[in-house]
C-alpha cells in the first residue's frame, strides 16, 4: 500500500466515526426501535394514572348507588374519597405537564359506573370481588411504573407510592369482606383483571 493510500483509508475511517456517533446518541442505550422515549414514557404514566383514577371513582359511585345505605355504604365513600384524591392530584400533573387526558375518558365515565353498579346489583361479595381484581392489577401497574421514574420525579414517585398503599388497603377490605366467597369468583376476577388490562393499554396510547 502506497503512503496515498494510507492517507485515504485514513481519511475514511475518521470521516465515519462523526456518523457513528451521531447514530450512537441518536438512540439511548437500551431502547429499542418503537419504544417510547423517557418524555413520552412519563406523559403516558401521567396520562393512564389519571385514566385510571377516574375509573375507579366511577367504580365506587356505581357501587354507592346501589349499596350506599347498606352496611357498606360507610366503607365504600371512604375508598371513593381516597380514589378522588388521587384524580385530583393527577388532574394538576395533567395541567402542570402538559400531557392530554386519553381520549377514551366519556367511555371510562360509562363503563366504570357500570361495572361498579353492575357488581353490586349481583350481590356485595361480588361488589367486593371486583374491588379486589381492580385493585390487584393496580398495584401491579403502580409498581412497574415506579421502576421507570428516577430521582428527579421523586415527588410524582412518593405520590404513586401513597397511592398504591391506599389501593392495597383498598383490595384487603375487599378480601375481609367475603370477595372470595362471590359465586364464580374465579372466572368474575379473571374477567374484571382482563378488562382492567386492556384499560390501561388502551388509555397510555389513546
Amino acid at each position: 500500500m502506497t503512503p496515498l493510500d494510507e492517507r485515504s483509508d485514513t481519511a475514511t475511517v475518521t470521516a465515519a466515526q462523526p456518523a457513528t456517533q451521531t447514530a450512537s446518541k441518536a438512540r439511548p442505550r437500551g431502547r429499542l426501535p418503537g419504544d417510547p422515549t423517557p418524555e413520552e414514557r412519563l406523559a403516558r404514566i401521567v396520562r393512564v394514572d389519571h385514566a385510571g383514577e377516574y375509573g375507579a371513582k366511577r367504580i365506587y359511585e356505581g357501587q354507592i348507588a346501589v349499596m350506599g345505605k347498606g352496611r357498606h355504604g360507610r366503607m365504600l365513600r371512604h375508598m371513593a374519597d381516597q380514589e378522588l384524591e388521587h384524580l385530583q392530584y393527577f388532574e394538576k400533573q395533567l395541567n402542570a405537564r402538559k400531557v392530554r387526558p386519553t381520549a377514551l375518558q366519556p367511555f371510562w365515565h360509562v363503563a366504570g359506573f357500570l361495572l361498579g353498579a353492575g357488581t353490586a346489583v349481583l350481590g356485595e361479595r361480588a361488589a367486593m370481588a371486583c374491588t379486589v381484581a381492580v385493585e390487584e392489577v393496580i398495584e401491579g401497574h403502580y409498581e412497574a411504573q415506579m421502576k421507570h421514574l428516577g430521582p428527579e420525579e421523586a415527588e410524582l414517585k412518593a405520590a404513586i407510592l401513597k397511592f398504591q398503599a391506599e389501593e392495597v388497603e383498598h383490595r384487603d377490605m375487599g378480601l375481609t369482606h367475603g370477595a372470595e366467597q362471590a359465586p364464580a369468583y374465579p372466572v368474575l376476577s379473571a374477567a374484571i383483571k382482563a378488562g382492567t388490562k386492556a384499560a390501561i393499554w388502551l388509555a397510555e396510547r389513546v
